[in-house]
């Protein structure tokens, strides 16, 4: 048996830990014919696609083309080592997970081969259950990897769905919703949906996404309004060691994190127009340059973009780019506000009671007919966001006049000539002298951006 015969081994079983392996895509790099010809066999049943090629020539031209999940090298290849290109294609931004595998192993190999970013190591030769074991921890880890920073960002928006499409209420302004959610989770195209603050874009996006077969990925939001400018395309794209000042180490960015799924861009709108030339550049190539890189990498991302802005008059007006709004408006959503559905106010208070009183730990009371009375009567400038902070607070305070006294103000007129946006005025100016003008808390307790609301402030001369 040569050194680099793999083991065969039938006895010592493998156990696929997460699973999902059909969902993945492997890259082999090995010069020897007979090792590219088992691993092959090995794998091609169990990953959705297994290429081989041998050479770092070859495995340039399929990295460029394609993404892999993982990446076999071998160490000893013609006029390169797997640890030198290794080395290389981190430095272009490359964050591919490597498991290297060489016959004539030492400490300074390993050690070189660890610092340069391989998640494993293998000497040959191999039982087949260890080169299955070293792809399980790397897939394992990735996962991890991925699903810890989603629900980092889970935690931090504080997102909840109820049912399959997340949707409450049985209005007839959500009906012809429910159904284009049905019809576009079935296909890859962009949609940009629209609609006020409050309306729940987000969640209408991850219903699309939960329906669709991109499901078994991850949904990742980004509120690009939220972001600083400086820093977005580092946010989306990643960047390399060195690329800027503060840049320590690589990061991926959040494309990569969706790679499969569905990347959400909330606030889409807001993006500076040097970021919006650079989405589009990707929408159109599927492929994106993270900051500081010489390479492009190719990625499988469906992106489903969202404003609660007026883009065509942001086009007009030279802030938001026209091919790109054609681009993302491929498909377009638009949420009806509140004031559109009050019928579904009690479907929506009951489900926010159940919610946050176990979240707050205090009883769940039912809403009576003068708390419905009270809501059906407000006009929702914050939408069904707004209706979630005012029954969290009702939760708290238990006296329905507490709570409906901050939808009026002493002095404040019911007249029906008094315009949306004046009320919209009115009760925003309110939250804001509450906190004391801390516009974060204001923008929390409205469901509104920090950014947003400033916006309206310096509209409004304050």
């Amino acid at each position: 048996m040569s050194a680099a015969t793999p083991v065969n081994n039938p006895e010592e079983p493998f156990v696929e830990a997460f699973g999902g392996w059909q969902e993945r895509s492997i890259l082999i790099v090995d010069d020897e014919p007979g090792m590219r010809s088992f691993l092959q066999r090995t794998l091609v049943g169990r990953c959705s696609r297994v290429e081989t090629v041998e050479s770092v020539e070859a495995a340039n031209v399929l990295l460029d083309q394609h993404h892999f999940d993982l990446i076999i090298l071998d160490n000893s290849l013609p006029g390169k080592s797997g640890v030198d290109w290794l080395q290389e294609i981190r430095e272009l931004g490359l964050h591919n997970d490597v498991v290297l595998i060489t016959a004539f192993a030492d400490l300074e190999t390993a050690i070189r081969a660890l610092r340069a970013g391989a998640a494993d190591f293998l000497l040959k030769p191999f039982r087949v259950n260890q080169i299955l074991s070293a792809i399980g921890r790397c897939f394992d880890r990735a996962h991890l990897r991925r699903e810890n920073f989603i629900l980092r960002r889970e935690l931090d928006t504080h997102v909840d769905l109820a049912g399959v499409d997340g949707l409450i209420g049985a209005s007839a302004a959500l009906q012809p919703i429910r159904e284009a959610i049905k019809r576009l989770a079935t296909v890859p195209s962009t949609v940009l949906i629209t609609g006020e603050s409050g309306t729940g874009k987000e969640i209408a996006a991850r219903a699309m996404h939960n329906l669709s077969n991109r499901s078994a990925n991850h949904f990742v939001p980004v509120n690009c309004g939220a972001v600083a400018p400086e820093i977005i395309e580092s946010e989306l794209f990643g960047h390399v060691k060195g690329a800027f000042s503060g840049a320590a180490s690589s990061r991926e960015g959040l494309f990569f994190y969706a790679q499969g799924g569905t990347l959400f861009l909330d606030e889409v709108a807001e993006l500076p127009l040097a970021m919006q030339v650079k989405l589009l550049r990707v929408l159109e190539e599927k492929r994106i340059r993270p900051v500081g890189a010489e390479r492009e990498i190719p990625v499988d991302v469906r992106v489903i973009a969202a404003t609660n802005r007026n883009v065509e008059e942001a086009v007009q007006e030279g802030r938001f780019r026209q091919d790109l709004y054609y681009r993302l408006n491929v498909v377009q959503l638009h949420m009806p506000p509140l004031r559109e559905r009050t019928e579904d106010i009690p479907a929506l208070a009951e489900y926010f009671v159940r919610q946050l009183a176990q979240q707050l730990g205090v009883a769940a009371k039912k809403p009576d007919s003068a708390l419905f009375a009270s809501l059906a009567s407000y006009s929702w400038p914050g939408n069904v966001r707004e209706l979630r902070n005012l029954i969290e607070r009702w939760l708290i305070l238990g006296n329905i006049s507490d709570v409906t006294a901050a939808n009026t103000t002493p002095g404040t007129t019911t007249n029906s000539d008094v315009t949306l946006e004046a009320v919209e005025k009115q009760h925003i100016l309110k939250i804001l002298a509450e906190v004391d003008g801390n516009k974060t808390e204001a923008g929390r307790r409205l469901g509104i951006s920090r950014k947003t609301l400033e916006r309206k402030c310096a509209e409004w001369g304050v």
